[in-house]
């Protein structure tokens, strides 16, 4: 492995890692959206909620956001996942490449 492999670079792709996977964090939240708002209204349809014409549009707005958000994410979906999987790779080599010891691992020059 080569050796001019620096903290800085392992930093960066740290960084690199953790902006792809709020690709993953927003697709989440883009089903919470639509699976909460679809909720609120089938409970509004079986009468176990009241109508209040706010909360409706409200859940309503949810459920048309979610699929906006999450349309809008899955576009760049299999791009960012290939992106994530080779970053951790990368990083995976250079901290194998690289002479670790353990914190409590004591070396013994004599």
């Amino acid at each position: 492995m080569d050796g001019d492999i620096s903290n800085d670079d392992i930093a960066r792709i740290e960084e690199r890692i953790e902006a792809l996977a709020r690709c993953r964090k927003l697709s989440l939240t883009a089903k919470l959206m639509i699976g909460a708002g679809a909720a609120w209204i089938v409970l509004t349809f079986v009468w176990l909620v009241p109508y209040v014409p706010a909360l409706a549009f409200g859940a309503l707005a949810a459920v048309i956001g979610g699929i906006v958000l999450l349309g809008s994410n899955s576009t760049t979906w299999t791009q960012t996942e290939a992106a994530l999987a080779v970053s951790k790779a990368m990083r995976a080599q250079w901290i194998e490449g690289r002479d670790m010891r353990l914190v409590g691992e004591s070396r013994v020059l004599h």
